[in-house]
């Protein structure tokens, strides 16, 4: 007689949990894509290269940098507040594009 093998069953909390693990790396994807892109606009090769300006002796790249700092963390605060109100039910879960539309806007320096 065959025994199942209880460990190949994916029981429905699992599944939910699997799909929630991909919509919230899909929103991470789409996040860090978006800092990359405004890091571009600026020149910058990535949102990490331009962070790495912050302590830069040139005025201009400093000030740049922190300008994109600021602005990264107000993104931060938006994407978590967001994901926060609809994990608890009271916001439908955005698509990408209406999660990365809703970002701040950054206000580069003169």
């Amino acid at each position: 007689m065959w025994t199942p093998d209880p460990s190949m069953f994916v029981t429905a909390a699992q599944k939910a949990a699997e799909a929630k693990n991909a919509g919230l790396a899909a929103y991470k994807g789409a996040f860090d894509a978006h800092l990359d892109e405004v890091a571009g606009q600026r020149q910058y090769d990535s949102r990490y290269t331009i962070t790495a300006y912050a302590i830069s002796t040139n005025p201009a790249w400093a000030a740049e940098a922190n300008t994109f700092i600021a602005w990264r963390d107000a993104c931060l605060l938006y994407m978590f507040s967001l994901l926060s109100s609809v994990e608890a039910g009271e916001s439908a879960a955005p698509t990408i594009a209406e999660f990365v539309g809703g970002m701040p806007e950054i206000a580069w320096p003169d």
